[in-house]
């Protein structure tokens, strides 16, 4: 199933899509209140996901709008958690222009995203006032839908409700600075990731599946030209169960949390610059970027201008 979250005019809305029509799961699952997105599903618990599937084999009516009538929204509108992963060795190596420390190929590496600054499909994501170097990531996303702590590895897709299409929005000048005294990033990751365009079900994505790793093929586009194809998805380090053990160890995760893949090899722009992509350079106002994973779909974003340009800003690099 292809789980979303949707709006056609009275708010946000947990939707399932059939065929091009996009049904209401609140009146499927004869709710008495309203599911206002994908993660209010998954915390209803008992299976929620068996649940609508057998709503949906014994055609049940319920509301019915055609998918290009509603404005898709990020199948998770504020995340408990956002953990981004670092797992693929030719992005994080700048494709073997550095020396990985040893802790990379031991550890399954992530840091915390800001779960306030969610975009969905075709919305319109402001450049940050503070960088000249914004960034996309192609990356692959799951959404946890069980509470869990201290989960093995071979459990992990007990707990993972479905996968889709994550863009960490980077502004790099911002990351290394904050990187070159051993912390973040932080900042250089707070203005904007993109969900979407909906959560395909673990099992529907189940044919792609394979040692624990999704093996996907990724394309990104600006403004129509491909700057990357054919990006492995399949080709991480770690596992989807290696993840989902690292994150929930001595901690906990909880229904809607979600987790990036990090950066497919070849899936950021000072990657298409080496590759010698001709356009390849920053994004600007007006760029539209568009991220597809078979077997998941299209994420659309266009790049809104600076809401305040300061080339005074005090944090920027002095020349």
């Amino acid at each position: 199933m292809k789980l979303l979250t949707y709006d056609s005019g009275g708010g946000p809305r947990c939707g399932v899509l059939s065929g091009e029509l996009v049904l209401d799961v609140s009146a499927l699952l004869g709710l008495d209140a309203t599911l206002r997105d994908v993660r209010a599903l998954l915390e209803l618990g008992d299976s929620p996901i068996e649940r609508l599937r057998e709503a949906l084999a014994s055609d049940i009516a319920a509301p019915a709008v055609p998918l290009p009538m509603v404005r898709l929204r990020a199948p998770v509108l504020q995340p408990p958690t956002v953990r981004d992963f670092f797992s693929y060795e030719g992005h994080a190596s700048g494709q073997g222009a550095r020396e990985l420390h040893e802790a990379w190929y031991r550890l399954p590496i992530f840091y915390f995203s800001n779960t306030l600054r969610l975009f969905g499909p075709e919305d319109e994501v402001p450049i940050p006032s503070a960088t000249d170097r914004l960034d996309y990531e192609m990356e692959l996303g799951c959404v946890i839908g069980r509470e869990g702590s201290d989960i093995a590895a071979a459990d992990a897709f007990d707990y993972i409700a479905g996968f889709c299409i994550f863009n960490d929005f980077s502004a790099r000048d911002l990351q290394f600075d904050e990187m070159a005294v051993g912390l973040g990033p932080a900042k250089g990751k707070d203005s904007a990731t993109s969900l979407g365009p909906w959560l395909v079900t673990t099992d529907e994505m189940a044919p792609y599946l394979r040692d624990g790793k999704l093996q996907v093929k990724c394309t990104v586009r600006v403004n129509g030209d491909v700057w990357l194809d054919g990006g492995d998805g399949g080709a991480a380090h770690f596992s989807w169960g290696d993840f989902v053990e690292r994150a929930s160890k001595d901690s906990r995760i909880v229904p809607g949390d979600v987790m990036g893949s990090g950066t497919v090899s070849g899936g950021s722009i000072p990657e298409a610059i080496a590759r010698g992509i001709g356009g390849a350079r920053y994004l600007q106002a007006g760029d539209v970027v568009e991220l597809e994973v078979e077997g998941i779909g299209t994420l659309r974003n266009t790049l809104a201008p600076k809401e305040i340009d300061d080339p005074d800003y005090r944090y920027l690099p002095k020349t």
